[in-house]
């Protein structure tokens, strides 16, 4: 189980722009739940500095000078599977995110740092992905469209709108809140949804419908 969100949760940031890493890291420090035990440029200095079971999150740019951040984190959370990640791009590129297994994505965020400027949003998603929580970044979420012809183009406006709150990671109450709707019509449409993109009702519903959200939009 990931770092529980009540303790000290140890980071690492691997980015190779100097001024960006000593910005995220001053911001980050400034809450006293987070500490950064690490601070990298490169894949080979991450790879010499981060052990198992010494992170609980490894914050990592996906364009490094001498590797991906991608294949750094799937190196990282082989490793240790205990370790979450969370992926930055300057592009609103998720794609590359969306390459990764189902299998291998979990406690595994995404963020662009063209859309997700806040200090606050960057910290929120820290501390929820070292619970186990997988997020997408918001932004690139509120924008994405559905694709036309797309199992997901033939959802309701309605289910639509579940189903983006789904990939943000919200609960059903949390849908049923942000939506003015009651608890067990949140149940209803997520049944009708998972019915329609063919999933399995079952415990990775989620994560599955998340990955057909991501697929079939537009952004």
């Amino acid at each position: 189980m990931p770092a529980s969100i009540a303790t000290h949760i140890r980071v690492a940031i691997v980015e190779d722009q100097s001024l960006f890493r000593e910005l995220i890291t001053s911001s980050i420090a400034k809450d006293d739940s987070l500490d950064v035990v690490v601070s990298a440029g490169t894949v080979r200095e991450a790879r010499s500095a981060i052990q198992p079971g010494s992170v609980d999150v490894a914050l990592l740019d996906i364009e490094l000078p001498d590797g991906n951040g991608l294949g750094l984190g799937l190196s990282l959370k082989r490793a240790d599977p205990q370790l979450a990640v969370v992926t930055l791009s300057v592009l609103d590129m998720i794609e590359p995110y969306l390459g990764i297994a189902a299998s291998e994505r979990g406690a595994w965020s995404y963020l662009s740092k063209a859309s997700s400027g806040s200090v606050e949003t960057l910290i929120d998603v820290i501390k929820r992905t070292a619970a186990g929580e997988s997020v997408i970044d918001p932004t690139l979420l509120q924008r994405s469209k559905p694709r036309p012809g797309s199992t997901v183009g033939s959802l309701t406006n309605r289910q639509f709108e579940v189903l983006r709150l789904v990939a943000r990671g919200c609960s059903n109450q949390t849908i049923a809140d942000e939506l003015g709707i009651a608890s067990n019509s949140v149940v209803n449409h997520l049944s009708a949804i998972y019915s329609a993109l063919g999933i399995p009702d079952g415990h990775n519903a989620r994560v599955s419908a998340t990955l057909e959200f991501l697929a079939n939009t537009q952004r």
